[in-house]
């Protein structure tokens, strides 16, 4: 168990989505600092202190990052690779979060270093326990590598 609250950065261009983990997390009483960001690039600045993220008292380094898939500007399989690719930043814990069973894009979300791959229920009360679930492993269950 973690003794400091994580900062889980979520990356999601759906803001109802978005919304939804958020209050699913705090609902399930994860009460860490959640940063959101609505695109492939902007989820790449904030991870790399670019841009409007290049003060860390903006963008700290996050100990999570829930990540969809299907990202405007950089995809999210992009964003993964360059996370997963990175000296400073392979060890962050990256959660796919996404609408596709697909799985061609389960292999290849895994292939590129993805440390797990949760598919997003249609219905709310499903998706709001799956997040809850995922919420109770990464920050309660397992150990994060931290700052």
């Amino acid at each position: 168990m973690n003794s400091s609250p994580a900062c889980i950065l979520l990356v999601e261009d759906d803001p109802d989505h978005a919304i939804l983990t958020i209050r699913s997390l705090r609902k399930a009483g994860f009460e860490q600092q959640v940063v959101w960001v609505k695109d492939g690039r902007e989820a790449l600045d904030f991870m790399n202190r670019r841009a409007a993220y290049a003060d860390p008292a903006v963008a700290p380094r996050p100990d999570l990052v829930l990540l969809d898939l299907n990202l405007p500007k950089v995809d999210g399989l992009s964003v993964l690779e360059e996370i997963k690719g990175s000296e400073g930043l392979r060890t962050i814990p990256v959660v796919v979060l996404t609408t596709s069973q697909r799985q061609d894009e389960v292999k290849r979300a895994y292939g590129a270093g993805a440390n797990s791959y949760v598919t997003k229920p249609v219905q709310f009360a499903d998706f709001s326990e799956k997040i809850r679930m995922l919420g109770a492993y990464w920050l309660s269950t397992s150990s994060l590598p931290g700052n």
